[in-house]
């Protein structure tokens, strides 16, 4: 599951994964586990629990970056590395 972004700490990723389900989420990693999914086209957390404070971040980070995560959702699903996007939410 390939790292498309990452807090400038290094304690969050955002990652996607290439063979995933539906619908085109990311995953929220701390450390090596998943801690939430998050909806790319509705900006919502589907899975896992994110603190508030985060939760804020990560979500306006999602809004504003919501054509580039699908890109790398369809990059991933074909198999293809994704692309990096930068991190603004620290």
């Amino acid at each position: 599951m390939p790292t498309i972004s990452e807090s400038k700490k290094g304690r969050i990723k955002i990652a996607v994964n290439y063979s995933d389900h539906n619908p085109p989420h990311f995953h929220v990693v701390k450390g090596k586990k998943t801690i939430a999914l998050v909806s790319i086209r509705d900006a919502v957390v589907i899975e896992g629990v994110l603190p508030r404070v985060l939760l804020h971040r990560v979500l306006g980070w999602c809004v504003s970056h919501t054509r580039e995560l699908l890109a790398d959702w369809n990059l991933a699903r074909q198999g293809k590395e994704p692309k990096w996007i930068d991190w603004t939410i620290d």
